[in-house]
């Protein structure tokens, strides 16, 4: 089957995709057919406009799953899926990018799959900065996701997240954050950093 045969929406996004990412896309979707289900995902070069190609590729996937044509077509769904699916195995082992967390915790929420919620958490608090973290936090409409970046962000050590006190952006979720590590883990430190945040209107001073 021919990625042509997916839809013409997504044959377009194909069409733009550079073929380093073609390439990798290929040699992805190759392994899953060949290497056991629980096998990491086969290294690549990978940068941030691969995390946007595959991330674009994945929303055209999503969409076209949800077609008539498609969805009475069982060969061509499952080929689709499976796309998608290594589309998501990508993202999930490479990307650090607060719109694709968003992207794929959203999925997993629709498909009620918890399991995979809970791993895409653990990669939260692995790879990503506070600040992307935060961009979540401030991104997400879903309240499950917000409960998630919260988490993580207050887990995280106190020095990654004052910096995001002076950001406007981010000033209030790292308030918060810290306002969880003080009461709730009972942090001395993130008080009186909040404290003095309180009073000074910054850390300025």
């Amino acid at each position: 089957m021919t990625i042509k045969e997916f839809g013409g929406t997504v044959a377009s996004v194909w069409d733009g995709l550079r073929p380093v990412t073609k390439k990798m896309l290929v040699g992805a979707m190759q392994a899953s057919k060949t290497a056991p289900a629980n096998n990491p995902t086969p290294k690549f070069s990978y940068d941030a406009h691969a995390d946007w190609e595959v991330s674009r590729l994945l929303t055209a996937l999503d969409e076209q799953s949800q077609a008539p044509e498609i969805r009475k077509d069982t060969a061509k769904l499952t080929e689709l899926n499976q796309l998608a699916d290594v589309c998501v195995n990508v993202l999930e082992s490479q990307s650090a990018s607060a719109e694709v967390f968003i992207q794929l915790a959203t999925r997993a929420i629709k498909e009620n799959d918890f399991n995979r919620l809970d791993k895409l958490a653990d990669r939260l608090a692995e790879r990503y900065s506070a600040s992307e973290i935060a961009e979540i936090v401030r991104q997400t409409e879903l309240p499950q996701i917000r409960a998630i970046a919260y988490e993580t962000l207050a887990m995280m050590p106190i020095p990654n997240i004052v910096p995001l006190l002076d950001d406007p952006l981010y000033s209030g979720i790292a308030a918060a954050s810290l306002e969880q590590k003080a009461y709730e883990f009972e942090s001395d430190e993130a008080r009186d950093i909040l404290e003095q945040f309180d009073s000074e209107g910054g850390l300025n001073g």
